[in-house]
């Protein structure tokens, strides 16, 4: 296990998600959150921020955002630093910045990618950008030592999690496999349980991953409909319009 690698948050702004999508009466202010992993090898980004969307996404989420660059500049790095990328997934919200890292390897999901370029999931200028570089995975891998990618199914069929093990402990950048902290621990909870045989396996659970770990998610939208007209894919509005 590596002793050196450090884990640093990025914030990149944040999006007003409408009551209409939060279960309540109020809307919610959501971050978007970035994570630099230094490792003696180079550096690791995971997640990119919220790219630019059309004029009618644009106004129902409001995004207010701060541009890769200057927050890597606030840890002290540049884009040029930059080694690896790695998205949980490639919805909007989390790979925005990809096109400024062109050259950069970019670790993916391959059930991810393929879906991606389906279409109705993305916008497509964020994926397939000049100087694109995916790096397919099937499962599991450890990109360097003490640094994990792990598949973490159920927001999207190839979302995965970054596992960094410290010397005093594992950090879990969980993506968008829960929305909120508590639903993690929710769910570690009823792993443990299910060890003890108290219940069932949690099945959001990753096996294999246990112990001492902390989560936190970036922030993500849900794929509901917003209003009639247009259809919600790819974690933001797509206008019918704009598929003509």
């Amino acid at each position: 296990m590596a002793n050196d690698i450090s884990v640093r948050r990025l914030d990149l702004g944040y999006f007003v998600r409408p009551a209409a999508e939060t279960g309540g009466p109020q809307p919610r202010v959501e971050p978007l959150l970035a994570y630099l992993v230094c490792h003696e090898r180079g550096l690791v980004l995971f997640d990119t921020g919220i790219g630019a969307a059309d004029p009618e996404t644009e106004a129902h989420y409001r995004p207010r955002r701060r541009a890769v660059p200057d927050a890597l500049t606030a840890a002290g790095v540049a884009l040029a630093d930059v080694s690896l990328v790695v998205n949980c997934h490639l919805h909007f919200d989390h790979c925005g910045g990809n096109p400024l890292l062109a050259g950069a390897p970019i670790l993916v999901q391959d059930v991810e990618l393929a879906t991606a370029r389906g279409g109705d999931y993305t916008f497509e200028e964020l994926l397939d950008f000049p100087g694109a570089s995916y790096e397919q995975l099937g499962g599991e891998a450890e990109i360097w030592p003490g640094v994990h990618i792990i598949p973490t199914p159920g927001h999207t069929d190839g979302h995965q999690s970054l596992v960094v093990r410290q010397s005093d402990g594992t950090v879990i950048l969980a993506g968008q496999a829960h929305d909120f902290a508590s639903e993690f621990s929710s769910d570690h909870l009823a792993r443990r349980a299910a060890l003890d045989g108290v219940s069932r396996r949690s099945p959001r659970t990753t096996p294999g991953w246990t112990g001492s770990s902390t989560s936190t998610p970036t922030a993500c939208f849900s794929p509901t409909t917003a209003r009639s007209g247009s259809r919600r894919t790819a974690d933001g509005l797509v206008s019918r319009l704009r598929r003509l």
